[in-house]
């Protein structure tokens, strides 16, 4: 008995449905991305990050992680007024990326020089939690895509306070409450201007800033973000963040007995790292130049009017006096 042969497919269609298959695991590939993101971001909403790839790569080196949860309603707003300060006195204004900035940053770079960045709280945040430090084009489209969400998902203060307890404030050490414990010896719940203006400062590059900057830049920096919490109390920079919960009440920072130590200067050594080639040394050169010059806002932070110098004692040197003829001396 003959057996009856299967029509062959044509060549054709085997090559159709193999490009119909890589389609179909593509869009697959495209949905499960945003399931996963979308589904993370909303997660996030309500509990704290866990863990962060910085974190992990601490842990790897053996550093550790020192971090210690605190939620909005329980510190002190100068930590906040210092942040919008220090890093983004746009904050409560744009939808998550300041394009003024970004066109300044772009027109610098294009100029020649180091690399500088235009990136908003909301930016920083997003980059800490779902992505990894570093630079990139593909790194940087990650992080707006994650900015659109968080800006539309969590708002401004879950942002805030989120930033605020991700950000590294030292070497192993993660979040203001973490910070304000490591320096200070008390909690973030009581703060002074000068102890949030100070940890502030050295955000941006906790692991480089104190290395390459000259002795003390840290400290003249904080100076400069203490001025900055006034405008931004003053001008309701931070109203955003208590929309629709109220402030915590300010209390004065406890007494402790522990030094204090300026956040930055563990790391100020005689003979310094080069800093990375993403690493903006602008304000830092400038302070090197005028090491008694206070720090300048940039240009997408509030001005500060800053009293004018003193000026100069002026010695006047008084004429020798003659003497008179009767009293000269035979």
């Amino acid at each position: 008995m003959a057996t009856k042969r299967s029509p062959s497919i044509p060549a054709y269609k085997r090559k159709r449905a193999r490009k119909g298959g890589i389609i179909r695991f593509v869009l697959k590939l495209i949905l499960w991305f945003f399931l996963i993101t979308i589904g993370l971001v909303v997660v996030y909403r309500f509990v704290p990050p866990p863990i962060t790839a910085t974190m992990v790569g601490d842990l790897v080196a053996g550093r550790g992680v020192d971090k210690d949860w605190m939620g909005l309603n329980e510190m002190d707003r100068d930590m906040v007024r210092a942040a919008i300060g220090a890093e983004d006195s746009k904050f409560c204004a744009h939808n998550g990326f300041d394009w003024d900035a970004i066109q300044d940053a772009a027109k610098r770079n294009a100029s020649g020089g180091r690399i500088r960045g235009g990136s908003t709280i909301s930016q920083q945040t997003a980059k800490n939690v779902f992505l990894w430090q570093g630079g990139g084009y593909f790194r940087k489209g990650m992080e707006a895509y994650f900015t659109f969400l968080i800006e539309t998902i969590w708002g401004k203060r879950r942002i805030m306070e989120v930033y605020l307890n991700v950000a590294e404030t030292g070497i192993g050490t993660y979040g203001a409450n973490a910070g304000s414990m490591r320096y200070f010896g008390h909690d973030a719940s009581a703060m002074s201007g000068t102890e949030a203006a100070r940890i502030a400062a050295v955000l941006p590059l906790p692991k480089k800033r104190g290395a390459i900057a000259p002795k003390g830049f840290t400290r003249r920096y904080g100076n400069s973000i203490a001025a900055r919490i006034g405008v931004v109390g003053r001008d309701g920079l931070d109203a955003c963040v208590y929309k629709s919960t109220a402030a915590p009440p300010q209390k004065a920072p406890p007494k402790v007995s522990k030094p204090t130590v300026v956040p930055g200067d563990e790391y100020e050594t005689a003979t310094p790292p080069p800093p990375e080639e993403t690493v903006d040394t602008t304000a830092i050169n400038e302070v090197a130049a005028d090491p008694l010059a206070p720090s300048a806002p940039s240009s997408d932070q509030p001005d500060v009017l800053l009293p004018p110098p003193p000026p100069p004692e002026t010695t006047v040197e008084e004429a020798p006096v003659e003497p008179e003829p009767g009293n000269q001396a035979g």
